[in-house]
């Protein structure tokens, strides 16, 4: 059997958490088995649907990595994959269950409907949904006033039954038909289908052989099992994958931070960051591994893998996989996002000239191991490419010293800097400091404290050594001479 899986939003709000990691189970579970994931757009409801969700759609995928191998950009042999364009499909197939007695046509009015349910609501009765006042009527009566009258043609939910189906994580599901939304509504009044029949028939004409999906669509299974009995159809085989929980065991929603994928977009996840994470929301892979390639998620996603227990979204680990994904980046990929992200903090709308842009890439090994997002790298490096504002005097002094020490301990960093701004590694520059520090009989730490005050402007800051080769002898030099000014004259 060729695996055929299918990714079927409504492009009636932005891309989110819950749709993606649906959407990337599908792509996973198609590429472990060498099937194809089909994207389909249910774009029925009307009434909530905007291009720019379509839109959003495609730019969300394209930015995350994943393709699919069917759908309406990219076409195929079962199209039309978007399904107001197949509304005449629908209908052909919700006629043959009518001529078959397995569904009818029903002529209640809205208000009828609306009567119905408040007056239930008035006597408190238990009853819900349809009453099924249009079932009886015989066929030839329908079909006549069904040519002149507006009606919608509603299944007829077999009844005193149970239906069954089986579910690759949940098991074996009983639902009573006694249960099921009564006799639902396939086409409405409009000629419009319903989710539930163009649903069923496009995942029957598309050949989907499985369909992964989040555990809230399991209500709607058994009315979806019905209809596949009702056409003769062999139903696919489901999968109702587990929910994405806030960490206060409800379901994710924008209450709990970026759900929707421009927002983690804009706070600076990346793509990469964001799939490894979401892929695991749910399921297990590599037991001693945590950070994978796409290529390598595909290898060992299996159903088999996925846990029955709702998944809880941690921002810190989201966060975790986002510092890995940036250190493993060289440094003008790493560069090129924090650029993009903050670049015009440091550099205006004109952007770097090019001796800015290559001392910026040239800082990169400073920071990697100090920023979660790429915007963090502005504020962080501002005093590689502007003079930092001078701190007080006493910022300068190492602890159990003086301002008149502090000064002397200035000074000869001031002596050592040339040396320091050309030494070719770390190494050798830390061999200078703790030579010169021998020979003044002080700490290594505390000849770098007034240094590094008088360089960065604080006395926390990326490396010390790295920054002074990017600042150059001279820049750092005239920086000393700036504080030594101040110490003097305090």
């Amino acid at each position: 059997m060729e695996i055929r899986v299918r990714y079927a939003p409504s492009p009636t709000g932005l891309q989110h958490i819950g749709g993606i990691r649906t959407a990337l189970f599908n792509y996973l579970f198609a590429r472990s088995r060498g099937g194809k994931m089909i994207l389909r757009l249910e774009d029925t409801d009307r009434a909530r649907y905007d291009e720019r969700f379509v839109a959003n759609l495609y730019d969300a995928f394209s930015w995350l990595g994943i393709h699919w191998d069917e759908g309406p950009d990219r076409g195929g042999p079962f199209g039309p994959y978007v399904q107001s364009e197949r509304f005449d499909i629908y209908k052909k197939y919700a006629l043959e269950l009518v001529n078959q007695n397995r569904a009818y046509y029903c002529f209640c009015s809205s208000e009828r409907l609306e009567a119905l349910r408040s007056g239930r609501e008035k006597s408190r009765s238990s009853e819900s949904g349809y009453d099924r006042l249009c079932r009886g009527i015989r066929a030839e009566e329908a079909a006549g006033r069904a040519a002149k009258e507006p009606c919608t043609i509603r299944l007829k939910i077999p009844l005193g039954e149970s239906t069954r189906f089986h579910d690759s994580l949940l098991g074996d599901v009983e639902w009573k038909n006694d249960d099921v939304n009564p006799d639902p509504v396939l086409i409405k009044s409009d000629g419009f289908p319903t989710y539930h029949l163009a649903n069923v028939v496009d995942d029957h004409l598309m050949e989907i052989s499985h369909v992964l999906r989040a555990q809230e669509w399991l209500s709607s299974t058994p009315l979806h099992a019905i209809l596949y009995a009702s056409f003769g159809w062999e139903a696919p085989l489901f999968c109702h994958l587990p929910m994405v929980m806030g960490q206060d065991g409800k379901k994710l929603s924008k209450r709990h931070g970026a759900a929707g994928i421009d927002e983690f977009r804009r706070r600076g996840y990346l793509s990469e960051a964001l799939i490894n994470y979401v892929a695991l929301l749910g399921a297990s892979y590599k037991e001693g591994k945590d950070v994978y390639t796409i290529e390598e998620l595909a290898e060992y996603f299996s159903l088999e893998k996925l846990n029955k227990a709702p998944a809880v979204f941690d921002y810190k680990k989201l966060q975790w996989y986002n510092e890995q994904y940036l250190r493993m980046k060289n440094d003008a990929e790493l560069a090129g996002l924090c650029l993009e992200a903050a670049g015009t903090e440091l550099f205006g709308e004109g952007g770097p000239s090019a001796d800015e842009k290559a001392a910026f890439t040239a800082a990169m090994p400073l920071i990697r191991e100090r920023i979660s997002f790429p915007a963090e790298a502005a504020e962080k490096l501002r005093y590689l490419f502007a003079d930092p504002p001078l701190p007080e005097a006493a910022e300068f002094i190492p602890k159990k010293s003086d301002l008149k020490t502090a000064a002397e301990l200035l000074r000869t960093g001031r002596e050592i800097t040339p040396a320091l701004a050309e030494a070719e590694n770390d190494e050798k520059a830390e061999t200078l400091i703790k030579e010169e520090a021998e020979k003044r009989g002080v700490k290594p730490g505390d000849l770098m404290m007034p240094l590094r005050v008088a360089l960065t402007g604080a006395r926390v800051s990326p490396p010390l050594f790295g920054s002074i080769r990017i600042l150059g002898a001279e820049k750092a030099g005239s920086r000393i001479d700036r504080a030594l000014e101040l110490l003097e004259r305090s």
